[in-house]
């Protein structure tokens, strides 16, 4: 089973549609097939950058395309119900025990209130997720209906994630409109979502740092 053959997926495809369909009628910002992909871009990205080879980064791809299909069956517990999910639909696949394991283990850990990174393919997922903001995620509705959660991602302007290989730094670099979102909004949705990527760097044996608006931050 592959990254390639996972996107194809019929079931996959159907969990992450009906999971961001739910999550649109509860007022959630965008987790569709496009957040996935960003995801498992990045995830692999992090990975190469750090010099794990194929098979590692092909997995981390893998977990973070289907990081979200537990939102079909409820946005409360989505890492665990994804990751039942996940281990059904890949116990039918080539995968071995440990590369299926590894991948569901990954979903089960990446949201920040139950999980955390235990190995280098969850670390690469949760940084992947939880560095994923951006306006475009926001939906289409009036500013007036905003909640927090929209206003913090619509008012990101410009987002860029480095990696710097040789000091083995990863910097979320954010500028952020103040004037639709402030300081402290974003923190108060984020901090413990940055906290969790500084973790997750960690087991990496690197650091996390944020900057928003020019300024370090953590």
């Amino acid at each position: 089973m592959t990254y390639k053959e996972i996107r194809a997926n019929e079931e996959v495809n159907a969990l992450l549609d009906k999971g961001n369909k739910n999550l649109g009628l509860l007022g959630f910002t965008d987790h569709s097939q496009a957040h996935c992909i960003h995801v498992a871009d990045t995830a692999g990205h992090i990975l190469k950058k750090f010099g794990y080879d194929a098979h590692d980064i092909e997995l981390a791809k893998i977990a973070g395309y289907m990081h979200d299909i537990g939102n079909a069956v409820n946005r409360a517990h989505h890492a665990e119900y994804g990751s039942l999910l996940a281990n059904e639909i890949l116990r039918g696949s080539d995968l071995s025990a440990q590369d299926r394991i590894t991948i569901v283990s990954a979903i089960a850990n990446h949201d920040e209130s139950t999980g955390g990174a235990v190995d280098a393919i969850s670390a690469a997922l949760i940084i992947a997720d939880k560095t994923d903001v951006r306006r475009s995620r926001v939906r289409q509705k009036p500013k007036a209906a905003f909640d927090i959660h929209d206003r913090v991602n619509y008012a990101v302007t410009d987002q860029t994630l480095k990696i710097n290989t040789d000091k083995r730094v990863i910097s979320l670099n954010l500028q952020l409109d103040t004037g639709i979102c402030s300081m402290y909004e974003y923190f108060e949705i984020f901090l413990g979502r940055m906290l969790m990527c500084r973790g997750a760097a960690e087991l990496l044996n690197a650091t996390f740092k944020l900057t928003a608006n020019g300024a370090k931050v953590l």
